[in-house]
């Protein structure tokens, strides 16, 4: 089972769920429990062998998505610390598209140039960036200048903002930066994983807007998609209910997700996505099942890959809680993809993988690559 980079979940128990109007694809599971269905990735060609009837369903209905065309999603193993060379790494895989390539959006994972697993405040104050106009956002404009496009990065904020102390509040955000490089919008974490409790501040709340030629967007920051400190109702779904009752086109979420794949099995297989990341994903996105004919929702997720160490294996957590980690290294699931949710049930365009540095490219207009449906049961070990 999956978790965010913040996202470790301790709760056993099956979780099963499908999609409304499915059809034949997008059956999936996530689970602890002996008996286990696992989500089944197909290629959208074998799909159609298998069910015909999902093409003829959805033939000759339009439906409304953001005008965003071109996504891109840069997956960083960034190395904690190392700012400057974090950054050339990602301009050298900027560098490896065509030059002609058109990208309408570029989104970079959850502290996309400092990396993640910083173990206290004092570790993390050097790399501190000041609201939209540190090193991560002088990137961004650069790129948007650069590319005509949108950027989205996350970086750690040290703000203008003081606690009861005096001291300044600090951060784990995003910057969203125009076409024309300026500033659109900084959103900061609503729900904080443990790590970020040891040096940032909670966010005031989920994000929505819109971004002009984007349409409307919802945004968030990995912990984000998860219950609220692990402690809220697992159906009350907060960031997935928040995108659908502000009629997001286009959701987006920046993310260090972690996995338990031990990171021998992520080398060994690193263009392969983890499998049980995406189930969680999905599952945590389940309101946006519940869609009208002609409704749609595209979701990007941006996520970092690799591994970091933990350099403290014991914490406390602001509830009181103490949490050891039972390996020595953070391991990031990667996986970075743009998925589609609509009436015929949930598709994925394009995917990393795993363990794999990399750009990739997605044009939303065409059809997605993969669609997601039920391995059979008696394909499934017990």
């Amino acid at each position: 089972m999956s978790s965010c980079g913040g996202c470790r979940q301790d709760v056993v128990r099956s979780i099963f769920f499908s999609l409304a109007s499915i059809v034949t694809h997008a059956y999936c599971s996530l689970t602890l429990s002996k008996k286990q269905i696992c989500l089944c990735v197909v290629t959208a060609e074998d799909e159609q062998r298998h069910c015909q009837n999902r093409v003829d369903e959805v033939e000759g209905k339009v439906v409304q998505l953001s005008q965003v065309l071109f996504v891109s999603l840069l997956q960083l193993d960034a190395r904690i610390g190392h700012v400057e060379e974090n950054i050339a790494q990602a301009d050298k895989l900027l560098d490896r598209r065509p030059p002609d390539e058109q990208i309408d959006l570029l989104v970079l994972p959850e502290l996309a140039f400092t990396g993640y697993n910083f173990p206290d405040l004092e570790s993390i104050i050097p790399y501190l960036e000041p609201t939209a106009s540190g090193v991560s956002t002088v990137w961004a404009q650069g790129v948007a200048q650069r590319l005509n496009c949108h950027v989205i990065v996350g970086y750690p904020e040290i703000s203008t903002d003081v606690d009861e102390q005096g001291r300044p509040i600090n951060y784990n955000a995003t910057v969203t930066v125009g076409p024309t490089g300026q500033v659109l919008a900084t959103y900061r974490k609503s729900y904080l994983y443990y790590t970020d409790e040891s040096w940032a501040a909670e966010g005031s709340g989920f994000f929505f807007g819109n971004m002009g030629s984007l349409g409307n967007i919802a945004h968030g920051i990995c912990m984000d998609l998860n219950p609220k400190e692990f402690e809220a109702a697992w159906d009350a779904y907060e960031f997935a209910t928040h995108c659908v009752s502000s009629k997001a086109q286009l959701i987006v979420l920046s993310t260090a997700w972690l996995t338990h794949t031990p990171l021998a099995i992520l080398q060994d297989n690193p263009s392969s996505p983890d499998v049980g990341t995406l189930s969680y994903w999905i599952e945590r996105l389940k309101p946006l099942s519940g869609l009208a004919d002609g409704e749609a929702y595209t979701v990007i997720f941006a996520n970092r890959c690799g591994s970091e160490s933990h350099q403290v294996m014991t914490i406390q957590t602001k509830n009181g809680k103490t949490i050891k980690w039972d390996d020595p290294n953070a391991n990031y699931a990667g996986s970075s993809c743009v998925m589609r949710f609509d009436t015929s049930g949930v598709s994925i365009h394009d995917m990393l993988g795993q363990y794999e540095e990399g750009i990739l490219v997605v044009d939303t207009t065409q059809d997605p690559k993969y669609v997601l449906r039920r391995r059979p049961e008696e394909d499934v070990e017990t």
